[in-house]
This record gives structure tokens, C-alpha cells and sequence, in this order.
């Protein structure tokens, strides 16, 4: 009884955490239309956003893995929120300068911090179970991100975009001094919202310090994923992890571009800018609804693996629906790729790590490399989209998905047997 009430309060932990996650990555969504207006920039310059606060994830996770040896889960959590809240203070001296690359500092730093958090807590949430169950798990911790991102998307939306409709004409009707005066009082709206975040992450740093959260070894609990990992010498000796880190690649990239693209291409169909911002909130709608569709289904009815092949083919199918429809009809196919996408992340993770045993947080490390595709690949929209148009820059989700669709087919076991 004790033991049970123990893994509900440990998960519950991790939940919150999870919620912190969404609240903090999701307002990208946000900021790029926000920071494109207010710091006048190019759909590719908006896009260094997701480039800024994804490729601190490459960056920083191999010195993570190296931190939480030293630190374990707990404290390594503890200190991945106060990072969180230093990143978070910098948005002050940068709306106050309006500085687009110090705004992009913030970014990594509260980046930094995630690396660290995510690389504690994926791998926590994995081996805290079996591993056949391991999606339904990751699953129910999505559903708290996404639903944090969901109101964190509102919030922000409501204090930066309430009178958008007013800033826009106004904003094109001055030049000059006066332009100036008018964009710097846009980007100070950020000030409140992200010294309330700092104080918040402040607060929960230091409350998870004291949480009675299980300290979990992976050196010593083997039987969690894998034996296998003993006859292995290094974490390359895995190929189906490596596979899997450029699966996660893949994956990150076509759901922060499903997110964090349709405020600006809802304004290229033709809605205003408080609308299309609001557009990622349904987006977050859907993950939560196959989120919970996840929990039901596996791995009772469906295997990890046969979800995420189901995921990709349903990516593809979608992409191309959206590139040949117009107007609502195709944003609807947009908010559906985030269905399509929900599963990817609670199956790969399972795959990738099975067998890992005592390699299981530096694979957990480069499986959070991977989400430097969060950083690269919305770039890359970013520039096809100033080349072409918004609509037709969507292809590049297509060989993604088939990536993504490989590795559910054949990826995941290569190697297993040696």
C-alpha cells in the first residue's frame, strides 16, 4: 500500500513537472509572431525563436547526463527549474532594450534549464514502470504538458494581442522616433509575465529539493530495460538508439512546426493575429485528446510500435491534405498533424531505450539531442516559406514522416540481436 502511494505521489511529481514543461516551450507559438512584429523580422529571422530555445538541447544534453551522474534525478531537476527561472529574468533587460538577440539568450538559457529537467525525467517517468506500459506513462505526462501549454498559449495571447487589431494600424501608420517608441512599449508587455514565470520556477526549485522523490538507478536496475546492456562496450553499440535519436529529430521537428508555424500561416490565410495565435491552442486540444486515447489503447489493444506507425502514416496523409486545401480547411489539417504527432514521443522513447540497462541516461542524453530538430527544421520552413509561401514550405514534414515510419518498421530492432 505504502509502496503504491509512493509511485501515485512520485508520478504526480513528475506531472507537475511535465505541466512546466508545456507552459514554458509552448509559448514559442507566442513569441514568434509577437517577436516578429515587435522587433520587425523576416518569417526565417521570427523562426531563430525555435532555433534559439531547441538548439540548447543539442548543446547542453551530453553535460546534463553528466551533471545528473553527479547530482542524481532529484537535485538535477531542482537545478534545470532555477536555470529555467535565470532565462526567464532575461526577458526583462531585453524587452527593456528591445534586443532581439538577447531575447534569443533568454531563450537558450530557459532551454538550458529544460535540457537538463527532460533529460531527468524521461528516463524517470521509462524505467519508474514496466516498459510495456512505459507510452501509457509518458503519455499521461503529455497530457499535462500539453494542457499547460494550452493555457500558458492564452494567457499570453490575452496580454500581448488583446488589441492587435489597434497596434497593427497603428504601427503602420508611424515611422521614425515615434515607431520606435510604440514598438518598445509592445515588447515591455513581455516584463510582468516572465517575472511572475522566474518567480514561480524559483519557488519550485526549491520546493523539489524536499520532495520524497524515489532516487532510481539505472546501473542497478538493469531488468527495466534491457540485460543485453552488459555484453555492450560503448552507447554506439546500439544502433537502434542512434536511429532512434534521429528519429526524435525528426519527430520534434514536425511538431514544433505544426505548433509553432500557424499563428503566422492563419494571417497568411487570411485571420487576424489574435485569432491565428489562439490557433495553436486547438492544436494542444488534439494532443490531448489522443493523449488520452493513447492511455486506452496501449498497449492493451495497440502495440507501442504499431502506434507509431499508425502516427506517420496519418502525418503523411495530412501534410498532403493541407498543402492541396485553402483557407479553414486547411488549418484544420494543421491542428490534425499534432494528432498525428502525439504518440511519436511516448513511443520512441520506449524503443529507443529498451535494452539500454546502465547506458540508459547517456542514451537518454542523446535522445534529448535530438530535439535540436525543434531548432533546425521550423528554420528551414522559415526559409522555404520566404522563398515560396507559407502553404507550399509544409512539403519538408513529408520525408520526416517517412523517416519516422522507417524506424517503427524496421529502426527500432536494428542491432538488438547482437
Amino acid at each position: 500500500m505504502s509502496s503504491n502511494k509512493n509511485y501515485v505521489l512520485s508520478i504526480s511529481i513528475i506531472g507537475l513537472l511535465f505541466f512546466i514543461f508545456g507552459f514554458v516551450t509552448w509559448l514559442n507559438s507566442v513569441l514568434i509572431p509577437f517577436l516578429k512584429q515587435a522587433c520587425e523580422l523576416t518569417n526565417f529571422q521570427a523562426y531563430f525563436v525555435t532555433l534559439a530555445f531547441y538548439i540548447s538541447y543539442f548543446v547542453m544534453a551530453i553535460p546534463s547526463s553528466y551533471i545528473l551522474k553527479k547530482t542524481g534525478f532529484t537535485k538535477g531537476m531542482s537545478l534545470g527549474l532555477a536555470v529555467m527561472g535565470i532565462g526567464s529574468l532575461v526577458f526583462i533587460p531585453a524587452a527593456q532594450m528591445r534586443s532581439y538577440p538577447l531575447f534569443l539568450i533568454g531563450l537558450f538559457t530557459q532551454g538550458t534549464g529544460l535540457t537538463l529537467l527532460q533529460t531527468a525525467s524521461n528516463p524517470y517517468v521509462t524505467i519508474l514502470g514496466p516498459i510495456e506500459s512505459a507510452a501509457k506513462r509518458i503519455s499521461i505526462m503529455g497530457i499535462c504538458n500539453k494542457v499547460a501549454g494550452m493555457i500558458g498559449i492564452y494567457i499570453l495571447v490575452e496580454l500581448l494581442f488583446s488589441d492587435t487589431k489597434a497596434i497593427t494600424e497603428r504601427i503602420q501608420s508611424l515611422s521614425g522616433s515615434d515607431l520606435a517608441a510604440e514598438l518598445d512599449a509592445l515588447a515591455s508587455r513581455v516584463i510582468a509575465p516572465y517575472t511572475c514565470m522566474a518567480i514561480v520556477l524559483f519557488g519550485l526549485a526549491a520546493m523539489l529539493l524536499k520532495a520524497p522523490l524515489p532516487e532510481i538507478n539505472p546501473e542497478d536496475n538493469d531488468s527495466a530495460t534491457g540485460v543485453t546492456s552488459k555484453k555492450r562496450e560503448s552507447i554506439f553499440d546500439f544502433p537502434h538508439l542512434i536511429l532512434g535519436v534521429i528519429c526524435i529529430f525528426m519527430y520534434v521537428g514536425v511538431e514544433v512546426i505544426a505548433i509553432d508555424t500557424i499563428g503566422l500561416y492563419g494571417q497568411y490565410q487570411g485571420f487576424d493575429l489574435n485569432t491565428s495565435s489562439k490557433f495553436g491552442i486547438y492544436s494542444l486540444i488534439t494532443l490531448v485528446a489522443c493523449y488520452i486515447l493513447g492511455i486506452v489503447v496501449m498497449p492493451k489493444y495497440i502495440s507501442q510500435r504499431n502506434a507509431l506507425i499508425v502516427s506517420a502514416v496519418l502525418g503523411i496523409v495530412f501534410t498532403f491534405s493541407t498543402l492541396i486545401s485553402s483557407g479553414g480547411n486547411s488549418i484544420v489539417f494543421v491542428i490534425l498533424l499534432s494528432f498525428a504527432n502525439t504518440l511519436m514521443w511516448p513511443c520512441i522513447w520506449p524503443l529507443a531505450l529498451d535494452n539500454l540497462g546502465r547506458f540508459t541516461k547517456t542514451g537518454s542524453a542523446l535522445l534529448i539531442m535530438g530535439i535540436a530538430g525543434g531548432a533546425i527544421l521550423p528554420l528551414a520552413y522559415g526559409a522555404i516559406s520566404d522563398v515560396t509561401n507559407r502553404q507550399t514550405a509544409y512539403i519538408i514534414m513529408i520525408p520526416l514522416y517517412i523517416y519516422i515510419f522507417y524506424y517503427a518498421i524496421k529502426g527500432y530492432k536494428v542491432g538488438k540481436s547482437a
